[in-house]
Protein backbone atom coordinates (compact mmCIF):
# COMPACT_ATOMS: atom_id res chain seq x y z
CA UNK A 1 0.00 0.00 0.00
CA UNK A 2 1.43 3.64 -0.90
CA UNK A 3 2.23 5.73 2.29
CA UNK A 4 -0.24 8.07 0.92
CA UNK A 5 -3.08 5.48 1.49
CA UNK A 6 -1.90 4.51 4.80
CA UNK A 7 -2.22 7.93 5.66
CA UNK A 8 -5.56 8.32 4.54
CA UNK A 9 -6.98 5.18 6.00
CA UNK A 10 -5.38 6.13 8.94
CA UNK A 11 -6.58 9.80 9.49
CA UNK A 12 -10.34 7.88 8.40
CA UNK A 13 -10.09 5.50 11.33
CA UNK A 14 -10.11 8.77 13.38
CA UNK A 15 -12.68 10.40 11.26
CA UNK A 16 -15.13 7.96 11.29
CA UNK A 17 -14.39 7.44 15.33
CA UNK A 18 -15.08 11.02 15.58
CA UNK A 19 -17.92 11.09 13.74
CA UNK A 20 -19.40 8.16 15.15
CA UNK A 21 -19.10 9.51 18.47
CA UNK A 22 -21.28 12.83 17.78
CA UNK A 23 -23.52 10.44 16.70
CA UNK A 24 -23.39 8.27 19.55
CA UNK A 25 -23.85 11.38 22.16
CA UNK A 26 -26.72 12.74 20.15
CA UNK A 27 -29.12 8.64 20.15
CA UNK A 28 -27.17 8.41 23.92
CA UNK A 29 -28.11 11.07 25.99
CA UNK A 30 -29.11 15.04 23.51
CA UNK A 31 -32.02 14.04 22.11
CA UNK A 32 -33.45 11.79 25.28
CA UNK A 33 -32.33 15.21 27.28
CA UNK A 34 -34.27 17.21 24.43
CA UNK A 35 -36.99 14.91 24.93
CA UNK A 36 -37.87 15.55 28.77
CA UNK A 37 -37.39 19.81 27.74
CA UNK A 38 -40.83 19.89 26.70
CA UNK A 39 -42.07 19.84 22.93
CA UNK A 40 -41.09 23.52 22.32
CA UNK A 41 -38.09 23.35 23.59
CA UNK A 42 -36.97 20.22 22.46
CA UNK A 43 -38.22 21.76 18.93
CA UNK A 44 -36.32 25.01 19.59
CA UNK A 45 -33.24 23.73 20.44
CA UNK A 46 -32.96 20.97 17.91
CA UNK A 47 -33.91 23.85 15.24
CA UNK A 48 -30.99 25.57 16.41
CA UNK A 49 -28.79 22.66 16.62
CA UNK A 50 -29.31 22.23 13.23
CA UNK A 51 -28.72 25.50 11.97
CA UNK A 52 -25.36 25.41 13.77
CA UNK A 53 -24.75 22.04 12.28
CA UNK A 54 -23.59 24.19 8.86
CA UNK A 55 -21.36 26.39 10.36
CA UNK A 56 -18.46 24.30 12.12
CA UNK A 57 -15.81 21.63 11.46
CA UNK A 58 -18.59 18.83 11.67
CA UNK A 59 -20.14 19.52 7.93
CA UNK A 60 -16.32 19.65 6.77
CA UNK A 61 -15.78 16.04 8.17
CA UNK A 62 -18.85 14.62 7.83
CA UNK A 63 -18.85 16.06 4.04
CA UNK A 64 -15.41 15.38 3.43
CA UNK A 65 -15.39 11.69 4.44
CA UNK A 66 -17.77 10.99 1.51
CA UNK A 67 -15.49 11.24 -1.48
CA UNK A 68 -12.27 9.91 1.06
CA UNK A 69 -14.92 6.66 1.57
CA UNK A 70 -15.55 6.58 -2.12
CA UNK A 71 -11.86 6.69 -2.75
CA UNK A 72 -10.82 4.45 -0.31
CA UNK A 73 -13.40 1.53 -1.41
CA UNK A 74 -12.15 1.99 -4.67
CA UNK A 75 -8.67 1.74 -3.89
CA UNK A 76 -9.47 -1.22 -1.85
CA UNK A 77 -11.05 -3.07 -4.55
CA UNK A 78 -8.65 -2.25 -7.43
CA UNK A 79 -5.29 -2.59 -6.07
CA UNK A 80 -5.81 -4.72 -2.39
CA UNK A 81 -6.62 -7.79 -3.80
CA UNK A 82 -4.39 -9.38 -1.25
CA UNK A 83 -5.49 -10.09 3.09
CA UNK A 84 -7.21 -6.79 3.91
CA UNK A 85 -8.64 -5.08 0.88
CA UNK A 86 -12.13 -6.91 1.26
CA UNK A 87 -12.37 -5.32 4.84
CA UNK A 88 -11.05 -1.63 3.45
CA UNK A 89 -13.24 -1.26 0.76
CA UNK A 90 -16.28 -2.48 2.90
CA UNK A 91 -15.33 0.36 5.58
CA UNK A 92 -15.82 2.61 2.88
CA UNK A 93 -18.84 1.08 1.53
CA UNK A 94 -20.57 1.28 4.75
CA UNK A 95 -19.84 4.83 5.65
CA UNK A 96 -21.50 5.87 2.75
CA UNK A 97 -24.90 4.02 2.76
CA UNK A 98 -25.47 3.79 6.09
CA UNK A 99 -23.56 7.17 7.62
CA UNK A 100 -24.19 9.32 4.20
CA UNK A 101 -27.02 7.81 2.56
CA UNK A 102 -29.21 7.64 6.23
CA UNK A 103 -28.55 11.10 6.62
CA UNK A 104 -29.53 12.08 3.16
CA UNK A 105 -32.40 10.02 2.79
CA UNK A 106 -34.22 10.21 6.47
CA UNK A 107 -32.45 12.40 9.04
CA UNK A 108 -32.34 15.54 6.54
CA UNK A 109 -36.04 15.79 5.72
CA UNK A 110 -37.20 15.08 8.82
CA UNK A 111 -34.56 18.23 10.04
CA UNK A 112 -36.42 20.29 7.28
CA UNK A 113 -39.28 19.37 8.13
CA UNK A 114 -38.96 20.37 11.58
CA UNK A 115 -37.09 24.18 10.66
CA UNK A 116 -40.64 25.24 8.81
CA UNK A 117 -42.41 24.51 12.28
CA UNK A 118 -43.68 26.86 14.78
CA UNK A 119 -42.12 25.19 17.86
CA UNK A 120 -44.98 26.43 20.00
CA UNK A 121 -47.54 25.08 17.51
CA UNK A 122 -49.61 21.39 18.18
CA UNK A 123 -48.44 20.29 14.58
CA UNK A 124 -44.34 20.73 15.71
CA UNK A 125 -45.32 18.93 19.13
CA UNK A 126 -47.34 15.95 17.62
CA UNK A 127 -44.58 15.75 14.99
CA UNK A 128 -42.10 16.16 17.24
CA UNK A 129 -42.97 13.61 19.40
CA UNK A 130 -44.79 10.51 17.05
CA UNK A 131 -42.26 11.37 14.46
CA UNK A 132 -39.01 13.26 15.29
CA UNK A 133 -38.01 11.57 18.48
CA UNK A 134 -37.93 7.87 17.96
CA UNK A 135 -37.71 8.08 14.05
CA UNK A 136 -34.44 10.73 14.12
CA UNK A 137 -32.67 8.74 16.70
CA UNK A 138 -33.60 5.26 15.31
CA UNK A 139 -32.13 6.66 12.11
CA UNK A 140 -28.75 8.71 13.97
CA UNK A 141 -28.04 5.44 15.85
CA UNK A 142 -27.43 3.78 12.65
CA UNK A 143 -25.34 6.17 11.77
CA UNK A 144 -23.24 6.10 14.56
CA UNK A 145 -23.29 2.45 14.41
CA UNK A 146 -22.00 2.65 10.40
CA UNK A 147 -19.10 5.26 11.36
CA UNK A 148 -18.00 2.90 14.03
CA UNK A 149 -18.44 -0.16 12.14
CA UNK A 150 -16.22 1.89 9.21
CA UNK A 151 -13.48 2.58 11.24
CA UNK A 152 -13.49 -1.43 13.03
CA UNK A 153 -13.33 -2.19 9.41
CA UNK A 154 -10.25 -0.29 8.77
CA UNK A 155 -8.43 -1.18 12.02
CA UNK A 156 -9.00 -4.74 10.48
CA UNK A 157 -8.18 -4.61 7.29
CA UNK A 158 -4.97 -2.79 8.64
CA UNK A 159 -4.34 -5.76 10.79
CA UNK A 160 -4.65 -8.42 8.07
CA UNK A 161 -2.49 -6.72 5.86
CA UNK A 162 0.29 -6.83 8.51
CA UNK A 163 -0.57 -9.64 9.19
CA UNK A 164 0.00 -10.44 5.75
CA UNK A 165 3.72 -8.99 5.35
CA UNK A 166 4.70 -9.89 8.79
Amino acid sequence: MSPFFLLLINLSVLAYGLLAGVFLAFSDFIMRSLSRTGETGGVAAMQAINREVFRWVFMALFLGMSPVSLLIAGYAAMTLGSAGGTPIALAGLVYLVGCFGVTVFFNVPMNEALAGMDPSSGTARAYWNETYLPRWTFWNSLRATACALSAVLLLFGLSQMAGADG
